[in-house]
C-alpha cells in the first residue's frame, strides 16, 4: 500500500465484488464478513439456485466463491487490486453442505512480485464444520 492510498475497508472489498467480477459471480451474493491484512472471510448465502439434489451446495459454487475470496484476500494484502490470473486451484470436497450459509476464508500464504500462494477453507456458517479446502497459485500481472 502506498502512503497516499486509503487503507482497505470492508466497503472497499464489498465494492470490488460488484466491480471486478463477472455477473454470474455477482449472482453468488457473496458478502464480506471479516478481513485482515492477509485474509478475507466471505459469506455465501444458502440458495436453491446453488443447490443440487437434496439441497447440497454445488461444487462449482464452492470453487467460484473460493477463487473470488482469494482475489479479495490479495486486495487486502496489497492494499489495492493487482491484476492476477489463477494458475492453479487444487480443491478437496470433504463433506456435503446443506441447509446453511457457507463461510469462505481465504488466506495469503506468500505473495511476491510475480506469484502469490494461498489457501481457502469453506465451513458451515452454523456448525463451523469444514467442508471444502483448496490451495491456490496466482500469477500477478
Amino acid at each position: 500500500m502506498t502512503p497516499s492510498q486509503p487503507p482497505v475497508s470492508r466497503d472497499t472489498l464489498q465494492q470490488a465484488l460488484g466491480e471486478l467480477f463477472a455477473p454470474w459471480v455477482q449472482a453468488l451474493y457473496l458478502h464480506v464478513e471479516h478481513f485482515d491484512a492477509n485474509s478475507v472471510t466471505l459469506r455465501l448465502p444458502q440458495s436453491d439456485q446453488l443447490s443440487r439434489v437434496g439441497g447440497m451446495l454445488c461444487g462449482q459454487a464452492m470453487m467460484a466463491a473460493a477463487d473470488t475470496a482469494m482475489v479479495l484476500a490479495l486486495i487486502s494484502h496489497f492494499g489495492q487490486f493487482r491484476p492476477c490470473s489463477t494458475v492453479q486451484l487444487s480443491s478437496s470436497f470433504m463433506k456435503p453442505l446443506s441447509g446453511q450459509d457457507a463461510l469462505v476464508t481465504a488466506r495469503v500464504l506468500r505473495a511476491g512480485k510475480a506469484m502469490a500462494f494461498g489457501e481457502i477453507d469453506l465451513t458451515g456458517a452454523d456448525d463451523g464444520k469444514s467442508v471444502f479446502r483448496a490451495s491456490t497459485t496466482y500469477a500477478l500481472v
